[in-house]
């Protein structure tokens, strides 16, 4: 080991290689994404990829996780990033640091924080003042954190990313690429190597590469790799072959199937750049689960969020486990420098707990005291999550009913204004559902004055494609026959601090006359026999809504869109010796009888028109 002022991480150009220490060197590395994995898991995670082979692991920060409104951060508990670091260091691996601004990751807005659209006619990812003066902020209290941590500094990261497949964002404004590169330098000095990366497309890697960074390249199994690194060649003539990005799997979207990519293509794509002497990052592929609020969307053509599960098919499943991909990725491995001996931990327990029976509480348009304790907000017509500064979750918009309907008229919003769904409530009773790339009309009746109510539900902004600025609610009048409604009680909804702080467990249930369509929260509570293992929990009968198990956000079910059908529960956040409180938020209708089973393992690949579990 090198003493601190003879240790270097650098490339060489001649011998188009890295040199480390002064000796050529070469990185197999896996993606862990800390935020993503429940802390009291971190270590057995980070085993299982020393374990495989991997010399390295490639960490994104997500800005939005650590500063979660304009000048105040948190890096405590599983948001303590240099624990995490320290704790990669102890396990012998060495650290790619992806600390963004932007990230992708199919992470909420690609890690950028929501509050920056309070600022309606930002530019993000530019030079626009406004978000450079919040970069550099963020800046100037993440990267004196991570400079000790750095090898030249005694520390185990090699490298940093500025930025993320810059090239992809229609701005390509070097400005911002010169700023940023500015800004790492100041902050973490001359010495620490930067990089960007790009994918293959000579577009996307002429706007993301910039004199000063070393540019590297993404592409997965079944690319032509000779043709894949000449497209690195293109920019980086001379230095080490990188592919940053090679993807093990694929993320889901919510209504698709289960993507899965083959152990034998992954294996022998691997290989194959391994032969060209590359350095190689695979993707995503050592993750657990996206937990609320932080699920990010794609744009493609249209707006498609991701499941809540990022299990991605992964040599780790979401569970942490072993899979056969990764066995095989160790195989190659072990083909070009030595694997550690020993047994790869096993996979962790689980633990089928079997059916919890739940008990309706009370329908959320009964509850709005204790979920908007502050009261509405008046306005003539709708704002926006970002106008009233809610940046996830639900708002509710309430208004009245101007005239009598004693035929069916339409209540119908503009193109692709609802974001991203609007349950209907008309005198408290659900009339359906709008949705931003959906149902965009409802037919109504009703009497004058009656109460209106949409429950407006984000579902993620967009981490990837045409433009990352996704505002949230509604975004345009809603109308009645194309005349549009006025006087608006708008109620930014803090549900998930209310089920965090203990309700509704504390409090007894409401009596309600109403059945069981609409926004509505169930609870239950069930006992652990003796050990809290992992397990997997089902929604038989349900329709789409969200869980809490003790206060813990565990994210969206959508039974009948798919392909999930399972959430992952971390045996970290149950209890043992006393019940385990659940807390169903129903959006649409519960079944009969409502219950939750729990499985010992995950189901995922049910899409839309498939039939639902049982519920005998």
């Amino acid at each position: 080991q090198a003493s601190p002022s003879a240790r270097s991480f650098q490339v060489d150009y001649e011998c188009n290689c890295f040199l480390k220490d002064g000796v050529p060197f070469r990185y197999i590395s896996g993606s862990i994404h800390y935020a993503r994995v429940p802390r009291p898991a971190w270590r057995d995670r980070l085993l299982k990829m020393h374990m495989s082979g991997l010399s390295a692991v490639q960490v994104y920060i997500p800005w939005n996780f650590h500063e979660t409104l304009p000048g105040v951060y948190d890096f405590t508990g599983n948001r303590d990033v240099e624990a995490f670091l320290d704790l990669t260091a102890e396990l012998g691996l060495l650290v790619i640091l992806r600390p963004g601004p932007y990230i992708c990751a199919e992470w909420e807005m690609g890690g950028l924080p929501a509050w920056l659209l309070w600022k309606p006619d930002i530019i993000l990812r530019s030079s626009d003042p406004a978000y450079l003066a919040a970069v550099d902020s963020w800046l100037h209290v993440l990267l004196p954190k991570i400079k000790p941590h750095l090898y030249q500094h005694g520390g185990n990261i090699i490298s940093v990313q500025v930025e993320n497949e810059y090239g992809s964002y229609y701005a390509c404004d070097y400005g911002y690429l010169r700023h940023l590169l500015g800004s790492f330098r100041a902050l973490l000095g001359s010495e620490v190597l930067l990089f960007t990366t790009d994918s293959t497309r000579a577009e996307e890697l002429r706007c993301g590469t910039l004199q000063g960074l070393y540019a590297t390249i993404d592409f997965g199994p079944g690319s032509n790799v000779t043709e894949a690194f000449d497209a690195q060649r293109h920019v980086e003539p001379k230095g080490p072959l990188v592919n940053s990005e090679y993807y093990t799997g694929w993320l889901d979207y919510w209504g698709e199937a289960h993507a899965s990519t083959s152990a034998v293509w992954v294996a022998r794509g691997l290989e194959d750049m391994l032969q060209l002497g590359a350095s190689v990052n695979m993707q995503s592929s050592f993750l657990l689960l996206t937990l609320l609020p932080w699920l990010g969307a794609d744009y493609k053509d249209q707006y498609k969020p991701v499941t809540t599960s990022y299990d991605y098919d992964a040599p780790l499943s979401e569970a942490g486990d072993p899979t056969e991909k990764l066995f095989a990725i160790r195989t190659v491995i072990n083909k070009f420098q030595p694997v550690p001996v020993g047994p790869m931990p096993p996979a962790t327990s689980k633990y089928a707990y079997g059916q919890v029976a739940l008990q309706k509480y009370a329908d959320l348009l009964d509850v709005l005291d204790v979920l908007c304790p502050s009261g509405p907000i008046q306005s003539q017509f709708p704002l926006t999550f970002e106008a009233i500064k809610q940046d996830h979750g639900f708002v509710l918009y309430r208004t009245l009913l101007p005239r009598d309907i004693p035929d069916p008229a339409t209540l119908g919003a503009p193109p692709h204004s609802i974001c991203d769904r609007g349950y209907v409530m008309l005198q408290k009773e659900y009339r359906g559902m709008l949705e931003r790339y959906g149902q965009m009309t409802l037919r109504v009746t009703g009497k004058e004055g009656d109460t209106l109510d949409m429950l407006l539900e984000n579902m993620g902004r967009i981490s990837f494609g045409a433009n990352v600025s996704d505002f949230k609610g509604l975004l345009g009048n809603i109308s009645l026959d194309s005349i549009p409604l006025s006087n608006w009680l708008i109620y930014p909804l803090a549900t998930d601090t209310a089920v965090q702080q203990g309700w509704p467990h504390a409090a007894m249930p409401k009596s309600s006359s109403r059945g069981r369509a609409g926004p509505a929260f169930y609870t239950g509570t069930f006992e652990t026999p003796g050990v809290a293992w992992d397990t997997f929990v089902t929604f038989p009968g349900w329709s789409k809504g969200q869980l809490w198990i003790n206060g813990f956000n565990l994210g969206r079910y959508w039974t009948h869109r798919g392909p999930q059908q399972t959430l992952f529960v971390p045996g970290s956040v149950l209890h043992v010796g006393r019940p385990n409180n659940i807390t169903v938020l129903e959006l649409e209708g519960a079944p009969l009888r409502p219950l939750l089973l729990f499985l010992d393992q995950p189901l995922f690949n049910r899409t839309l028109g498939c039939s639902t579990l049982a519920t005998e």
